[in-house]
C-alpha cells in the first residue's frame, strides 16, 4: 500500500495573491477597528472570502465595490482603501484570465 506524499513544489497563482490580499485587508480591519462602519466592512469581507463567493468569482466584484463604498463613507484609514484597491486590481486580472 502506498501513502500519499505531500507535494514539495507549489506554484504561486493569481488566486493565491487574491486570497492573500483579502487576508491582509481583514487583518487591517481588525487592527484599525473603531471607524464608522468597520463592523459592516468586516462582515462583507468575510462574505467575499466565503467558499460560495470564491467558487463563483463573478460575485466578488460587486462585493469589492460595496466594501470600497462603505470604507469611503465611514472615512476608513487610507491603508484600508489601498488594500481594497489592491484586491480590485488582482480580481480584475483574475477575471480577465479566466
Amino acid at each position: 500500500m502506498s501513502f500519499f506524499i505531500e507535494p514539495t513544489a507549489y506554484e504561486k497563482t493569481l488566486l493565491s495573491d487574491l486570497q492573500g490580499a483579502w487576508e491582509c485587508l481583514r487583518a487591517t480591519l481588525v487592527e484599525q477597528a473603531g471607524f464608522a462602519g468597520w463592523d459592516k466592512l468586516l462582515f462583507h469581507t468575510d462574505e467575499a472570502m466565503s467558499w460560495e463567493t470564491v467558487r463563483h468569482l463573478e460575485r466578488m466584484a460587486p462585493l469589492v465595490t460595496l466594501i470600497r463604498n462603505l470604507a469611503i463613507q465611514g472615512q476608513a484609514p487610507a491603508q484600508i482603501i489601498d488594500e481594497i484597491d489592491e484586491i480590485a486590481d488582482i480580481l480584475a486580472e483574475v477575471l480577465s484570465v479566466s
